[in-house]
């Protein structure tokens, strides 16, 4: 194999001559650079939000129907210790004492709606808020 022949190269040190056009331009590049690094940070927040806000406003609906869920059904349980079956229906029987016919008393019906719906709107009231966490797998989605 042969040696392909090269000559050392002279390096001469570049003379900086600060003028004005040059300080503008220098200002111009910084500004530039700081402008395109903005915009490229911006840009990743804005990926990663529209990645993440799905997966959030679906675990954030998913919890607040179980909460809702929760809610009714303690609450028209509580209300319903409160009443009895007589108090809502009425049995109506003839001589031999077959039951000829039930009938709904409205009233209470009315009343005990009315509770079950305050105290459901009362207890979620009272919850305030809850922290919702996203797993970090969730997000290898996007």
């Amino acid at each position: 194999m042969h040696k392909i022949y090269s000559r050392p190269r002279i390096r001469i040190p570049k003379i900086i001559i600060p003028s004005r056009k040059r300080m503008q331009n220098e200002k111009a590049r910084k500004i530039t650079t700081i402008l395109i690094i903005l915009v490229i940070a911006f840009s990743t927040v804005k990926l990663i939000l529209d990645a993440v806000l799905p997966i959030f406003d679906t675990l954030c609906e998913n919890r607040a129907k179980s909460i809702a869920t929760i809610v009714s059904n303690e609450q028209a349980t509580n209300v319903m210790k409160e009443h009895s079956y007589d108090e809502i229906f009425s049995l109506e029987k003839d001589n031999n004492g077959n039951i000829t016919m039930i009938k709904s008393n409205v009233i209470p019906i009315n009343e005990i709606i009315s509770d079950v719906a305050n105290k459901i709107q009362e207890e979620i009231n009272n919850k305030g808020r809850d922290n919702i966490e996203i797993a970090i797998r969730k997000l290898y989605r996007f």
